[in-house]
């Protein structure tokens, strides 16, 4: 039996089970399970891979993306510019357990923004520091677009929410939550900005995507911001995960 996973603490709000449950289904693909592995401490990691000696891939979420690398073995080139990975490609080799790490979360992210990219987006405000924002911001440098990265407190590079000033709302024409508020089970929060200045030229993209429509998403429709759910880029990513624990090259 080849088994997969996912690793972070907590998971009841994942749906990763389901998908791959699902597509294993769909798609008559034989042998293989996957399950949820909430571990409240990287640090568990090694016991983890050494209990499941059939496990194969990991996916990684909150809050192990970039603690996650002090156990890897070989990182993607654009893993590491990055500094965060959400997947695990575990071998075993004469007794020894061999972990590659990747950043599906890239795919996913340009996945979403793709049908998008052709309104002339120059500025974009990113909620969030973690794992997830930073392969945000990677997507988006590479596209070409500005970022104000706004973290909880003040940090070099990046401002806080109290610096969220109405000329930069009005400039920054899309907006992205990679914070977990309004994430079940609490789903009446949602990041503190000024909904009041958003309008339609606005374009919100929220990493959340249970529930698939956040209190976040619905403030934005509320205001005829155009609204992007973080469904499809879990299933972006769930995909190139898949491909990638199924490559032989890698």
């Amino acid at each position: 039996m080849r088994k997969f996973g996912l690793i972070g603490y907590p998971l009841g709000h994942s749906f990763s089970k389901g998908y791959f449950s699902e597509k294993f289904l769909k798609e008559n693909i034989v042998g293989c399970s996957y399950d949820n592995f909430p571990i409240p401490d990287i640090g568990l990691l090694p016991k983890l891979l050494a209990d499941e000696q059939d496990l194969q891939g990991l996916n990684v979420t909150i809050p192990y993306k970039s603690e996650v690398i002090g156990y890897i073995d070989n990182l993607d080139p654009e893993a590491a510019e990055i500094g965060a990975v959400n997947v695990l490609k575990i071998k075993r080799l004469r007794g020894r357990i061999h972990i590659a790490g990747y950043n599906s979360d890239v795919t996913g992210i340009f996945d979403s923004l793709l049908p998008h990219l052709h309104r002339k987006i120059r500025n974009a405000i990113v909620l969030g520091t973690g794992g997830s924002s930073r392969a945000v911001c990677y997507v988006l440098r590479r596209s070409g677009i500005n970022i104000a990265q706004v973290s909880r407190s003040k940090r070099p590079g990046m401002i806080d929410y109290s610096e969220i000033t109405p000329g930069l709302l009005r400039e920054s024409t899309l907006i992205i939550n990679t914070t977990p508020l309004g994430m079940f089970p609490a789903t009446e929060h949602r990041p503190e900005i000024d909904y009041a200045l958003l309008n339609e030229n606005h374009i919100l993209f929220d990493l959340v995507y249970n529930p698939e429509i956040t209190f976040f998403l619905r403030s934005g429709i509320e205001r005829g911001c155009t609204v992007i759910s973080g469904m499809k880029m879990l299933h972006s990513q769930a995909e190139k995960a898949w491909q990638i624990w199924n490559d032989n090259n890698l």
